[in-house]
């Protein structure tokens, strides 16, 4: 499932940009296989009975194989990152801290070559990891901060909507997760289509709305 999305994002990805002259020897798929193997190989179970993978993932390559990627760096980091969070959530993994994907050059290798390493990190300040994320794709890592909603400027996330209060609803974190609370708005704060009372802790691929606007809810 996370495999083939990617697969899919990086066709659409990557169009026009490799015909251009820039041949990588290393396709970028191989490199989303091998994290979801490193996934894998490197899943422990926690105190609570849940399967942990690693969420921080170190790929070394060759300088030459690095500047290959370079017309698309940041938009293969954000593939990557997304494959690892879509097959966690197929396979009903758990990350500690939010996924972090590194490249660094590594003179020893060969040209189409590379390796991967990982580890397990927690998030700071013994906050669970999580984003939201908008319609757009635009995205909002979760973390001490309490994130606030509304028509307000100074909002974190303003909402130019007459059917959002001033100051709606607010995300905030719990422990090791994150609850939406409602501040008493006029229509009210919605998860799952349903109107909450108060407040709701939510779960991974819940979709918040307030309004018009929709944030989905990702727990890595």
């Amino acid at each position: 499932m996370g495999l083939q999305s990617f697969e899919n994002g990086l066709e659409r990805m990557v169009e026009g940009v490799f015909s251009r002259g820039s041949t990588p020897s290393i396709r970028p798929v191989e490199l989303g296989r091998r994290l979801l193997r490193e996934m894998d190989d490197h899943r422990s179970v926690d105190v609570k009975g849940r399967r942990i993978v690693p969420n921080e993932f170190l790929y070394r390559l060759t300088v030459l194989d690095i500047e290959g990627f370079a017309d698309i760096e940041q938009a293969l980091n954000t593939e990557l990152c997304e494959t690892a969070r879509e097959y966690a959530r197929a396979e009903g993994y758990h990350f500690m801290g939010p996924v972090v994907v590194l490249m660094e050059s590594d003179d020893t290798l060969k040209p189409g070559r590379f390796t991967i390493s990982s580890r397990m990190k927690e998030s700071g300040g013994g906050v669970g990891a999580g984003a939201l994320v908008q319609a757009d794709g635009t995205r909002l890592a979760l973390g001490q901060q309490v994130i606030s909603i509304g028509r307000l400027p100074e909002c974190t996330i303003p909402v130019a909507d007459t059917n959002v209060s001033r100051r709606h609803c607010e995300i905030r974190p719990a422990g090791s997760a994150f609850v939406v609370v409602d501040l008493g708005s006029t229509n009210g704060t919605k998860v799952n289509g349903v109107r909450i009372q108060g407040e709701q802790a939510l779960a991974d691929g819940d979709v918040v709305s307030v309004g018009s606007l929709t944030l989905r809810f990702e727990a890595s």
